[in-house]
């Protein structure tokens, strides 16, 4: 079933919603330490001071008919001496468990797509856990991404 999504720029009203749905995930420890309100509230201010006037980064979020929050996705917008244009990092992407399947994570990269094409991007780039459901049902890959089977993937804990 695929429901009526309106994408939008993110605000910090959405901060409680997206909390939430990062907090079901149960993939982030850093969440289980504090309160949805504790959560809530350092999103909101990141999305206060990062995005609301930022060039250098975007955030949208889809809703449903209903005006229920069932997704989002965050992306950065980089520049690199080795590419022609900039690319566009998508460095979050979730979606409610409640409405998977029903075309939000598509139309939430699409609003990205659309984006990135504005400002002349080259490419867009986002890391995936070869463990997730996305991954395994070939998500990306049936949107025309494709994998890079020749870059690691490295993280410095600080």
């Amino acid at each position: 079933m695929h429901r009526e999504i309106a994408i939008r720029k993110a605000e910090p009203a959405d901060a409680p919603a997206i909390a939430s749905i990062l907090e079901n995930t149960g993939w982030f420890p850093f969440f289980n330490g504090d309160t949805l309100k504790q959560n809530a509230g350092r999103i909101g201010e990141f999305l206060d001071n990062a995005y609301a006037e930022a060039k250098s980064h975007s955030a949208y979020v889809a809703e449903t008919g209903e005006d229920i929050l069932a997704g989002y996705v965050t992306v950065h917008w980089l520049p690199y001496l080795f590419l022609p244009a900039p690319e566009g990092y998508i460095s979050e992407i979730f979606v409610d468990e409640r409405y998977r399947g029903e075309g939000i994570g598509r139309a939430l990269l699409e609003a990205v797509r659309v984006e990135a094409d504005a400002k002349g991007c080259s490419r867009l780039m986002l890391c995936n856990s070869r463990t997730r459901h996305s991954y395994k049902r070939e998500f990306y890959q049936k949107l025309g991404w494709q994998e890079r089977e020749t870059v690691a993937n490295f993280i410095l804990k600080l």
